[in-house]
C-alpha cells in the first residue's frame, strides 16, 4: 500500500476513534474542555488528510484505483458519522433533520455520479462543493466545541461559540442544499448533452444504412 492510501486509511481509522471520543467512555470526561479539544483536533487531523493523501497521490504518480474508491468512501463516512455522533452530543444545535439533509445531499450526488460514469461522463466538482467541504469542517468542530462553552471570552472580546455553530450548519444546510442542485443542473445538462449525441449518432447511421445498396 503506498502513501497516499495509507493517509486515506488513517482518515478510515480516526471516524472510530472520533465517535469514541465524544462518547462517555472518554477517560478525561470530568476535565472540562478536554473531550470538546480532543475531537475537534482529531477531526481537523482527519479533514487536512482528505486533501493531503490527493495532493500526494497526484504528485507522485501514486493515483490508484483503490485510491479512487477509498477516498470519497472516507470523506462521506467521516461526515456523516460526526453528524450523527452530534446528533446525541449536542442535539440543541445538531437537529435530525439537519444531518437527514446534509448526509441525503451526500447520496444524491454519489447517485449521479455513478449514473454518470455508467453513461461515459463524468461530473466535476464545482466550487459550490469546495466550499460546501470547508463549511461542513467548521460547522462539526464547531458544534463539538459549543458542547463545552456556550462562548468565549478574551478581554473586551466575546466570541459567541454556540451561535457560531447554529449559523455555521444552517449555512452548510443552505450550501449543501445549493450544491446538490448545481450537480443535478450539471448532470442534466450533460445527459441532455448525451442523449443528443445519440440521437445524431443513429440518425447518421440510418441514412448511411439507407442510402447503401
Amino acid at each position: 500500500m503506498n502513501l497516499p492510501n495509507s493517509i486515506t486509511m488513517s482518515r478510515i481509522v480516526m471516524i472510530p476513534l472520533l465517535l469514541w471520543i465524544l462518547t462517555s467512555h472518554f477517560p478525561w470526561l470530568h476535565v472540562h474542555g478536554a473531550q470538546e479539544i480532543t475531537a475537534s483536533v482529531l477531526f481537523v487531523l482527519a479533514s487536512i488528510t482528505d486533501g493531503l493523501d490527493g495532493y500526494l497521490a497526484r504528485k507522485r504518480s501514486q493515483v490508484t484505483t483503490v485510491g479512487m474508491l477509498l477516498d470519497p468512501i472516507a470523506d462521506k463516512i467521516m461526515v456523516a458519522g460526526a453528524l450523527i455522533a452530534l446528533v446525541a452530543y449536542n442535539p440543541d444545535v445538531v437537529k435530525v433533520w439537519i444531518v437527514v439533509v446534509i448526509i441525503g445531499r451526500e447520496f444524491l450526488v454519489s447517485g449521479l455520479r455513478s449514473i454518470a460514469s455508467s453513461e461515459g461522463f463524468t461530473i466535476q466538482a464545482s466550487d459550490l462543493g469546495k466550499l460546501k467541504t470547508v463549511v461542513q469542517i467548521v460547522c462539526v468542530v464547531s458544534a463539538i466545541l459549543a458542547h463545552g462553552w456556550y462562548q468565549w471570552k478574551f478581554g473586551v472580546l466575546i466570541v459567541p461559540v454556540k451561535w457560531i455553530a447554529i449559523a455555521a450548519i444552517y449555512f452548510t444546510v443552505l450550501v449543501s442544499s445549493i450544491s446538490a442542485i448545481d450537480y443535478f443542473v450539471g448532470f442534466w445538462k450533460q445527459i441532455d448533452h448525451a442523449s443528443n449525441d445519440r440521437r445524431k449518432s443513429f440518425i447518421l447511421t440510418r441514412r448511411k444504412n439507407a442510402s447503401t445498396p
